[in-house]
């Protein structure tokens, strides 16, 4: 019989690359100047001159720019093409972005446009006296309005491009991929590598290739931005950039990747194997989730329509394997990559769900944060198939003992009911991500009990899990972590007592596997006969 293939031993010896980088990069822009009514009329009446505040105005700035970008396309031999509902935007210009990276020159390589829902600035006339000048009140509402989008082949990107919107306040979208950047630097430096879709295969310098991955950051997205306004039409003119109207950049959508390539494919394969024997139960459903009905920090989400579900999946629906861990607006998945990499990617929808602000100046903060996601993430992975609880630890937290001050933990005995379901709330892939709070623990606890589990319970329950080592508070915060000994007393007790002991417990059953009743029935006959031949009397 072949031995059994566990993750640690995978990833410790068939790996041969190991990058973190950005990967997908999409960003708002707008114009801080600009977001209140108050500014609006600033904008017209101050810096426009204009003696009446009206919103005529809108219409002929974004005419006026609607002209120039189809002067700017007829002057540079750029094609326009007009998005049709339900196609990809990506699948129409994949062909010309793939004949402008072939020819190395930066350029736009074209100009799309479609009607899209926007929010923009409209205005509404005030009942004042007909026989003075109208007068006017601003308020934003969402739009169907024209949007261009500018793809463009950069030297130092590759493939991007520009979002900006016809219509007063002019918002704009910027899409980069930080893989892309750090191949065009990569090449650059003389650095050999051999491509993934989207990312690196294999690479002369690993380590000179993770510099170039680290050095990305707000500078080079800005640069991006400006040397590219600098070429489109915009709505704004120099005047109107001087007088500080123009826009700023702010984070909309960031995946932060973690790539680990395997020596060979027969290895991601065996990983993915490994991974889902270990999170997936007997029958192998397609979909496995726990779902959460609150905030996994403890704290309400600000929109609360987008809050609702925070859930562990694995989806098993399509050739590979995605494993995807939920919360708020974000998520991290993990998957195999053209079937030789793992991919771990955190995607962060909402820069206030790893505690960071939106604007770009924090994207480094944001990048740290997320790549600590990605390695809780594989580091729980490891543990979980590779955690040995020696009997000292065991000793420790089974039974009642002292802390080092003196005070007195209550133990955790295996078997309980109550100390299985904490194993098991902690064992849950999320907690190990994002931290428990005691909201978070009624939570899971109620679940997996399914009875009611109340506040009073859940701080005795913290209470017993800090004092015995195996979780931590997180200074000046109601909010705990892990530590080693808290993840590996959750899977150990989790996976000794749902994977051993209760298929065990039920070897007589019909749904058993026929081995296991075989070998129990053998066990049963032998001390059937070591009984009789004792001559001890049987049971009444």
């Amino acid at each position: 019989m072949s031995g059994v293939v566990t993750v640690p031993e995978l990833l410790d010896g068939h790996t041969v690359l190991d990058i973190e980088c950005l990967d997908r990069i999409y960003l708002n822009g707008y114009v801080p100047k600009l977001q209140v009514g108050g500014q609006v009329v600033t904008f017209l009446h101050d810096h426009l001159g204009m003696p009446i505040v009206s919103p005529a105005v809108f219409e002929q700035i974004g005419t006026r720019f609607r002209q120039a970008v189809a002067r700017f396309a007829e002057n540079n031999d750029i094609p326009m093409i007009k998005f049709k509902k339900g196609i990809r935007k990506a699948t129409v210009m994949e062909p010309l972005l793939r004949r402008a990276a072939r020819a190395g020159r930066s350029r736009v390589v074209a100009i799309g446009w479609a009607q899209e829902f926007q929010l923009v600035w409209t205005a509404r006339k005030r009942d004042t006296d007909p026989a003075k000048p109208p007068q006017f009140s601003f308020a934003k509402t969402e739009r169907r309005v024209t949007c261009y989008y500018f793809y463009v082949w950069d030297e130092f990107w590759g493939a991007g491009f520009i979002k900006v919107c016809a219509y007063f306040p002019y918002p704009v979208k910027v899409w980069l991929n930080g893989h892309e950047h750090s191949k065009q630097a990569a090449a650059r430096a003389g650095i050999g590598f051999i491509e993934l879709s989207n990312g690196f295969a294999c690479c002369d310098d690993p380590d000179g290739l993770q510099l170039i991955c680290d050095r990305l950051g707000p500078g080079d997205i800005q640069a991006f931005f400006d040397r590219w306004a600098a070429v489109i039409p915009v709505p704004f003119t120099p005047a109107d950039r001087a007088a500080g109207y123009w826009w700023e950049l702010s984070l909309r959508q960031i995946e932060v990747s973690r790539t680990i390539v395997f020596d060979a494919p027969r290895q991601a394969r065996a990983f993915f194997e490994a991974l889902i024997a270990d999170n997936l139960d007997l029958g192998r459903p397609e979909n496995v989730e726990v779902l959460f009905k609150r905030d996994p920090r403890g704290r309400k989400p600000k929109d609360q329509g987008a809050g609702g579900a925070f859930k562990t999946a694995i989806d098993r629906r399509c050739d590979g394997v995605t494993i995807n861990a939920f919360w708020r607006h974000s998520r991290v998945k993990q998957y195999l990559k053209d079937g030789r990499a793992l991919r771990i990617e955190t995607v962060v929808n909402s820069p206030d769900d790893l505690g960071c602000q939106r604007r770009i100046c924090n994207l480094p903060e944001l990048q740290a944060r997320a790549r600590a996601v990605n390695a809780r993430l594989l580091h729980t992975e490891k543990v979980g198939q590779g955690c040995v609880f020696d009997s000292p630890a065991f000793a420790r937290i089974s039974q009642p003992s002292l802390t080092g001050d003196g005070r007195r933990a209550p133990g955790l005995r295996f078997g309980d009911p109550r100390a299985q379901a904490l194993a098991g709330a902690l064992a849950n892939m999320l907690c190990a991500v994002t931290g428990i709070t005691n909201k978070s623990l009624r939570a899971l606890m109620t679940g997996l009990l399914g009875t009611a589990y109340g506040i009073n319970q859940a701080s005795y329950d913290l209470g017993r899990l800090a004092r015995n080592g195996l979780i931590a508070r997180v200074p000046h915060r109601n909010l705990y972590t892990l530590t080693p000994d808290g993840l590996r007393f959750a899977i150990f007790y989790t996976k000794v007592h749902d994977r051993l002991l209760r298929p065990l417990m039920a070897g007589d059953q019909p749904q058993a596997p026929p081995a296991l009743r075989q070998a129990l029935r053998t066990i049963d006959r032998e001390v059937s006969m070591r009984i009789a031949a004792a001559r001890l009397p049987a049971a009444a």
